[in-house]
């Protein structure tokens, strides 16, 4: 069917596969999340101190 793997072994390789990738780009992920904060936080101070104007 899939040649030599079996369809258990063919399912834990991409397991491992897709949780190796995000384990690898977790970094980038919580990076992208703490830049989003940043800048929701930077439009919040900009419209506060829009408004005072």
């Amino acid at each position: 069917m899939f040649g030599r793997l079996t369809l258990p072994q063919l399912l834990f390789a991409t397991f491992l596969g897709i949780a190796g990738g995000i384990y690898i780009y977790q970094p980038i992920f919580e990076q992208y999340s703490r830049d989003q904060k940043g800048i929701k936080e930077e439009l919040k101070l900009a419209q506060e101190t829009e408004k005072k104007s």
